[in-house]
């Protein structure tokens, strides 16, 4: 079974959005990806894996080195998801709060 990834889980770990953060400065090779972490290089590698899945960045091959580029755009789905529940909610305290002035006045 294939997994499908999306930004959601690219941003769901805190490595992985130390990466996105960090490579929003500027492309980076995998050791400069890594060397502010504590963890392996494979480990780091995972971390790339699922974040290039996930749309969040790309990788390119040039000579020996990966670099890794970050795609921030893909965080506008992240912007909209939190702006529609933001909405939901505000509606459901508005309701309560009625509710609640309703039943207090009573």
């Amino acid at each position: 079974m294939i997994e499908r990834r999306d930004v959601f889980q690219a941003i769901a770990d805190p490595t992985r959005r130390m990466i996105i953060q960090k490579l929003s400065r500027g492309p980076l090779n995998l050791a400069g990806i890594g060397e502010d972490f504590g963890i392996s290089r494979q480990a780091i590698a995972k971390h790339i894996k699922v974040l290039n899945e996930c749309g969040m960045i790309s990788v390119t091959q040039k000579g020996r080195e990966q670099f890794c580029e970050a795609h921030l755009g893909k965080l506008d789905e992240v912007l909209s998801w939190v702006a529609e529940s933001r909405k939901v909610w505000n509606q459901r305290f508005d309701k309560l709060e009625k509710f609640l002035d309703d039943t207090s006045s009573e």
